[in-house]
């Protein structure tokens, strides 16, 4: 025991070393850099028993964006995430690599010399108070919850524009009907297409046109929005406190009290928290692209609504939306693989003392790309739903969805016309983000609601695009 003590520094680095032992594709730099925020984070708190250079190191660092290379797989998210942490603090040490705007990725001696920074010199506890934590695991989760919470809106104007064309009612959206089950998602999301589908100023030519017609009722994912989009929302909102605790809160080991003089080894360094969120968040968001599906073959079946087969005047020399549904539909049963529980495995590790991890590292990284593919399907909606409402021309729908098809227009045009429709998925990616800008500007003109503003106040949100912030 004496002569660990006596070589305590040597251990410091050697904890790191060590422990830098991930594997795969490296985080991208805005990943790592969020990454290291909430690590300072946690420092910050004086429960991790690390110097105040230490810490005002790691503060340059991130000012300079000086960014280790972190390999994105190896964390079993308990104790922590320690291989991704151990390589954060590998570049700190000035080994490894590191990547800043100046030097792109270099020797981390020499990124750091570019910006006149000293590697760190490690005292007692540091070692392991760098890498003990679940900050992989909740960086990533705050970026899903960000890009969820963004998706989930797009989910509801593209369910809207397609109820519209495929000459739906919204009378499903009725307030008093989501008042006797008034779930909070469930209202917003019903208030969310009110606001886009009404308006008595400028009321729909193409819901005129079928007013009295004599369907009582629409499929489930067109009458059902508000109850299955409904739940997604407030799944995210739930995600989005579990996490935004997580990243709030000390999760290091030994944790130091220096008010009373002691340290206690303890487990707030499991994972299971943010893990099981991310799970959930993955399983909900997943049902927004699960609905898409299914309304995007009801644009392109002709048995199911009034448009023309696959969605082309030309069928049998052009192929129209065929094989972009048949795209949406392998993205939706990839997501449905994706959507297992990292969280329900567990292998005993560090010879049996770390006998129950929660693999929340792969839990985060997995709802994101679940939440790639909902937006693919939810883009390729987009462009049918612009398409099909071509046929239902000269009628117009309500003002805010003509913005919505105007957007997605301007943008296509742009494009040669022989563009495989890969492309063309890429722009209108883009084109989402523009549109719920649009909405928002438009918010204000009477001409966007039936006449009832409180409707239409979830276009001027200003929550759309806020980040998770940690409160140092």
């Amino acid at each position: 025991m004496f002569a660990r003590l006596a070589r305590h520094r040597e251990l410091q680095y050697n904890l790191i070393r060590s422990h830098a032992a991930g594997v795969g594709t490296p985080l991208s730099p805005e990943k790592t850099r969020m990454l290291l925020a909430l690590r300072i984070n946690v420092l910050a708190k004086g429960h991790s028993g690390i110097s105040l250079n230490t810490l005002n190191t790691l503060i340059a660092a991130f000012n300079a964006s000086c960014l280790s290379m972190v390999p994105e797989q190896g964390s079993v998210g308990a104790s922590g995430d320690l291989a991704p942490l151990a390589h954060l603090a590998l570049g700190l040490l000035g080994e490894g690599e590191m990547w800043s705007p100046k030097t792109g990725w270099e020797n981390a001696n020499k990124v750091l010399e570019a910006h006149g920074l000293k590697p760190l010199k490690l005292s007692a506890k540091e070692g392991i108070a760098l890498i003990n934590g679940t900050q992989l695991i909740t960086s990533l989760g705050a970026e899903a919850v960000e890009r969820a919470y963004i998706i989930a809106l797009q989910a509801d104007v593209v369910a809207a524009l397609t109820l519209e064309v495929l000459k739906g009612t919204s009378r499903a959206f009725d307030s008093d009907v989501q008042l006797i089950r008034p779930h909070k998602g469930q209202i917003e999301v019903a208030r969310r297409l009110r606001a886009l589908l009404h308006s008595e100023m400028y009321p729909s030519q193409i819901a005129e046109s079928h007013r009295f017609c004599n369907r009582v009722q629409d499929a489930y994912t067109l009458r059902c929005c508000p109850q299955v989009h409904g739940i997604v929302h407030d799944t995210i909102d739930f995600v989005e406190g579990v996490i935004t605790v997580e990243i709030n809160s000390g999760t290091d080991n030994p944790i130091v009290f220096a008010d009373r003089g002691e340290i206690i080894s303890a487990g707030n360094f499991h994972g299971e928290y943010p893990a099981k969120a991310l799970d959930y968040l993955a399983v909900g968001v997943h049902e927004l692209a699960s609905m898409s599906e299914r309304r995007i073959e009801r644009l392109v079946n002709p048995a199911l609504s009034e448009l023309p087969a696959f969605l082309v005047k030309d069928g049998g020399l052009n192929s129209g939306f065929m094989l972009a549904h048949c795209t949406a539909a392998a993205l939706v049963s990839e997501n449905k693989v994706l959507c297992h529980p990292a969280s329900v495995d567990s292998l005993s590790t560090s010879a049996g003392t770390e006998d129950h991890v929660s693999m929340g590292g792969y839990a985060a990284r997995k709802s994101l790309q679940v939440l790639d593919n909902v937006e693919r399907v939810i883009a390729i909606e987009l462009l049918a739903a612009c398409q099909a409402i071509e046929f239902l021309r000269p009628l117009k729908t309500t003002v805010p969805l003509e913005e919505v098809y105007n957007v997605i227009r301007n943008s296509i045009r742009l494009r040669k016309k022989t563009a495989a429709l890969e492309e063309v998925y890429n722009v209108v990616l883009h084109s989402l983000r523009e549109i719920r800008a649009k909405l928002r500007e438009g918010a204000s003109q009477a001409a966007w609601t039936s006449g009832s503003n409180e409707d239409a106040e979830w276009l001027n949100e200003e929550e759309v695009e806020k980040p998770i912030e940690a409160k140092a």
